[in-house]
């Protein structure tokens, strides 16, 4: 699974490396280089103005954790992080936004653990890795994203009334991330963007070819600072070499 990643750049930043149009909510989405499951975070999606009707790529934040729209509370978010590429396009919470709402969430790198056993002198504990592309590269990793409409604000104009929420789509680890952890997220490579993130492109089995293999490229693994696995803690210093 990848359950916390980096972040860090800006809208400016990630509006020229994928051509985006239009942001909002600049103040919402602080750099991090902890992002845990329910922060907000920066989505690269495509939609329709609302007054003038032209399709647009935008850069818009979402929560991480999907909560599907026919959802009756929002609590089920924190638990969707992930979604399998195996089958997210067969499951019931991922099946809509699969069709109709691709993202895009850009990142540094991700975080993955594996367990240290106790030794007569030291108590267990996970052992933090950071993993990002090689080439220092940003990682476009495969999202869906969904609206959740909040029942208990009556005003559906009101903002507070939608939650716009999001899932990273995960796959078999490769190259060095493999031997860190069965599972990574699934980046795709820039040709792929507009494919991906096009509302009209509605084909099953167009769709899983886009993600039949991850982004190409070598990954870069190396151990960091146990401060990572408190998500309290945040700062470029949880990346230090352990």
């Amino acid at each position: 699974m990848c359950g916390r990643y980096v972040a860090t750049r800006g809208p400016e930043d990630l509006s020229g490396l994928f051509g985006v149009t239009r942001w909002e909510g600049d103040s919402e989405v602080p750099p991090s280089w902890n992002v845990a499951p329910t922060d907000p975070v920066w989505a690269v999606l495509e939609r329709a103005d609302r007054e003038s009707g032209v399709w647009e790529r935008q850069l818009r934040p979402l929560r991480w954790g999907l909560v599907p729209s026919w959802s009756k509370a929002p609590n089920s978010g924190a638990k969707m992080i992930n979604a399998r590429v195996e089958t997210v396009e067969e499951k019931p919470a991922y099946r809509r936004a699969f069709a109709k709402r691709r993202c895009l969430l850009p990142a540094d790198g991700f975080y993955e653990w594996q367990p240290v056993a106790a030794t007569e002198h030291a108590k267990a504990y996970k052992q933090p890795y950071f993993i990002r592309p090689e080439d220092g590269g940003i990682m476009a990793m495969a999202g869906l994203y969904e609206f959740w409409r909040d029942p208990s604000v009556a005003d559906a104009d009101d903002p507070a009334a939608w939650w716009a929420t999001c899932t990273v789509i995960t796959t078999e680890a490769t190259d060095a991330a493999g031997r860190v952890h069965p599972r990574m997220p699934l980046a795709l490579a820039p040709a792929d963007y507009d494919s991906w993130l096009d509302p009209g492109h509605q084909d099953p089995h167009a769709l899983r070819a886009l993600l039949a293999a991850p982004s190409g490229g070598r990954l870069d693994v190396r151990a960091v600072s146990t401060a990572v696995n408190n998500v309290r803690n945040n700062g470029p210093e949880l990346l230090a070499d352990a």
